[in-house]
This record gives C-alpha cells, sequence and structure tokens, in this order.
C-alpha cells in the first residue's frame, strides 16, 4: 500500500511541478513570451518517458512470474489444494 501511495505521489508531482512552472512562466520583462509548443512538447516528453519506465518495470514483473511459476520449474510444486498426488 505504501509503494501504491509513493507512486502516485511522484506521478502527480512530475504533472503538477510542470504545470505550476507553465502558470508561473510569464518573465518579468515586457516582449518575453513563453512559447508554448516547447514547454508542450517537453511536458509530453516527460510523461511518455515516466510511461515507458512504468510499461518496462510492468512488464519486467510479468515475465519473472511467468518463468519463476511455470509447470516445468525444478522448484514448482501443487499445492494440497490442487489435488495432485506428487
Amino acid at each position: 500500500m505504501k509503494g501504491i501511495i509513493v507512486l502516485f505521489l511522484t506521478l502527480a508531482v512530475l504533472v503538477i511541478v510542470p504545470a505550476v512552472d507553465l502558470a508561473f512562466a510569464a518573465g518579468d520583462e515586457p516582449g518575453e513570451y513563453v512559447d508554448r509548443r516547447v514547454i508542450i512538447w517537453n511536458l509530453f516528453f516527460r510523461l511518455m518517458t515516466v510511461a515507458f519506465v512504468v510499461g518496462a518495470v510492468v512488464s519486467g514483473t510479468i515475465i519473472w512470474q511467468v518463468w519463476r511459476f511455470r509447470e516445468s520449474h525444478p522448484k514448482a510444486k501443487p499445492t494440497p489444494y490442487e489435488g495432485t498426488d506428487w
């Protein structure tokens, strides 16, 4: 449960910090403009990087689970409620 909270907190920070930065991005001097295309691309790139990392971790975890608990694993033993007589 603690890990999920940390994950959501991290994702929230990754979204909120750039949004606040964009809100206060106007310069103090007149004539300074914000190039929103660059800011939007930067936010998209950061979030896509996070999405790929999270996807890689989830995919790796699934692959490890399938490999670890396969039927042909030498240490795999059926549980008592499966009804096999090994």
